[in-house]
């Protein structure tokens, strides 16, 4: 008996020390995040914090932007939205178009008047080169038939594939590698009463797809301006048919999620109008009402930030309000 609790003293010390290295394996895995301050950002209210390069093995690194209210405190917990297209949300005087979303100005009204439950707001930005192949709902793709796919291709004017696409990829960056850091490193719920996610045009498809992806991860989806088109605005475009027979087996389950649409009908906006009787026969039949589903017309505006920026209320509300 002495030599067997010898022998298992032995076993479970050697154990141990694996079990360590292991763990010291795994850190020195792990790159490193670092995040700055943005002092020369033009806010109205808050603060930015810039990861200029998020680590990832899912897609191509890019800057991630989280912007925390007034007075924000460890003392208490936030909800957190998660936005694409996060180079376009706070400060014009640095964006490609000089126009923004003003999420600061406006989120910080609405908790101050105590319209919504207090929250941050985390931008993930695009890369142009490749922003539509992240942001496009990947499996909606599976819905093409061969015939299809080369229209794809010929409007394209590029070598369209499944394997390009990276949407889920996006996705997997979104819930597995960038909501770990926010949860760990900001005084954040982590559940999904609290979690969503909003994006505008290919952000609204996005949007969509990835609540109807991961319906436990987010409660809601704002998807304003959605580009239901998918692609340019073209005749006989197969797209948009396939992203409906995505959506329709993949609604989020009405008794734990809120869903919300807009549209204009100027510029791009104007091909969208024809899709909103689709997407509420969608919803609709799948026991949604208007106290979880909204799909809202906006006359005579447009596809801008400056539209988004004047309706961005809206969504906010109903997405947390209190």
């Amino acid at each position: 008996m002495k030599y067997l609790s010898i022998l298992f003293s032995i076993v479970l010390l050697v154990s141990c020390k694996q079990t360590k290295q292991e763990k010291v394996k795994e850190e020195v895995k792990k790159p490193k995040i670092t995040a700055e301050v943005l002092n020369s950002v033009n806010l109205a209210a808050g603060k930015l914090i810039r990861v200029d390069s998020f680590p990832t093995k899912y897609i191509t690194p890019r800057p991630v932007d989280v912007w925390l209210p007034e007075n924000y405190s460890s003392e208490k917990k936030y909800a957190v939205l998660y936005m694409h297209d996060g180079q376009m949300l706070f400060d014009e005087t640095t964006t490609w178009n000089k126009q923004e979303w003003k999420i600061d100005e406006v989120a910080s009204k609405l908790m101050n008047d105590g319209v919504t439950k207090d929250f941050i707001v985390v931008g993930i930005h695009n890369i142009a080169a490749i922003r539509w192949l992240d942001l496009y709902p990947e499996k909606a793709m599976k819905h093409l038939t061969k015939e299809e796919l080369e229209i794809v291709k010929s409007f394209s004017n590029n070598e369209v594939s499944l394997k390009d696409l990276t949407g889920d990829e996006y996705l997997q960056f979104l819930v597995e590698e960038l909501k770990p850091y926010i949860d760990k490193t900001y005084s954040v719920f982590t559940n999904k009463e609290n979690t969503f996610v909003a994006g505008s045009s290919m952000g609204g498809l996005m949007s969509m797809y990835a609540i109807s992806q991961y319906p436990t991860v987010f409660e809601g989806a704002a998807c304003i301006s959605t580009h239901w088109v998918g692609a340019r605005p073209i005749k006989n475009n197969p797209l948009p048919k396939t992203i409906f027979k995505y959506l329709e087996q993949n609604v989020p389950d009405a008794k734990t999620h809120k869903m919300y649409f807009d549209y204009g009908n100027k510029t791009l906006d104007q091909f969208y109008p024809i899709h909103a009787p689709k997407v509420d026969s969608i919803f609709l039949k799948n026991g949604y009402t208007e106290t979880n589903f909204k799909n809202l017309f906006f006359e005579g505006t447009d596809h801008s930030e400056i539209s988004w920026q004047n309706r961005i209320d809206i969504p906010l509300t109903f997405l947390l309000k209190k």
